[in-house]
């Protein structure tokens, strides 16, 4: 697959390296000089230019791309890039932050394929955004650490708090979330925790039994 990656900060830069490491195809496209600089002695092709100029994203290849992820630090900037993926019919993933009201995002989620949240979700949630959502991010994983799905209790002292809120132990991150019966996705910076929901996290093997313990729950898969 072809993507255009919109931003080579440290979300971007990490998606692109995992997107790479995977066999596919992708441009980066950077107005900081030094970050495009970056970019191209890391070995991408790169489009120096702002992404909101669509001479530039047409550069990029943007006719060609399967998916166009925006994922500057400028929410608007970021849904400017998107409306003109969207244009060209590419799948479009958009990076907010979690200083917006749930409207805001609500008003944006109408709009483009997929939002995704990186200060919580990290470069594994952008990368299965473009690719789908499908949420396969164990191909992401090192040898050192493991994915398990945890279902919350009613007792879970964690209940009525929003999911990016949860500071996991031991460094774990949460990627997805799902209420009862619902498939896991990536959740929106408001979600909040529910009795029955689960949760999924990356963690060193032997931090799982502290997670766990944390969210007063129990192990699902691994």
């Amino acid at each position: 697959m072809t993507f255009v990656i919109v931003g080579y900060g440290r979300v971007g830069k990490r998606t692109a390296d995992i997107l790479r490491s995977e066999g596919h195809d992708l441009v980066v496209v950077e107005r900081d000089e030094d970050k495009a600089a970056a970019a191209a002695e890391a070995g991408f092709d790169v489009v120096v230019g702002d992404g909101e100029d669509e001479r530039v994203l047409e550069e990029a290849g943007i006719a060609e791309a399967d998916a166009l992820a925006a994922l500057t630090g400028d929410l608007n900037a970021n849904f400017a890039v998107c409306m003109i993926g969207k244009g060209y019919g590419c799948r479009t993933v958009l990076r907010i932050d979690e200083d917006y009201r749930q409207e805001i995002y609500e008003k944006y989620a109408a709009d483009v394929d997929e939002i995704v949240y990186p200060e919580r979700m990290g470069a594994a949630g952008a990368k299965t955004a473009l690719l789908g959502g499908d949420l396969n991010v164990l191909a992401d994983l090192t040898e050192h650490l493991t994915a398990a799905t945890v279902t919350v209790p009613e007792d879970s002292p964690h209940v009525g708090r929003r999911v990016v809120e949860l500071e996991l132990p031991d460094d774990a991150r949460l990627y997805a979330h799902g209420s009862a019966n619902e498939p896991l996705t990536i959740p929106m910076p408001r979600t909040v925790l529910q009795a029955g929901d689960r949760v999924a996290v990356i963690a060193e093997r032997e931090s799982l039994e502290a997670v766990r313990a944390m969210l007063g729950g129990e192990e699902a898969t691994a």
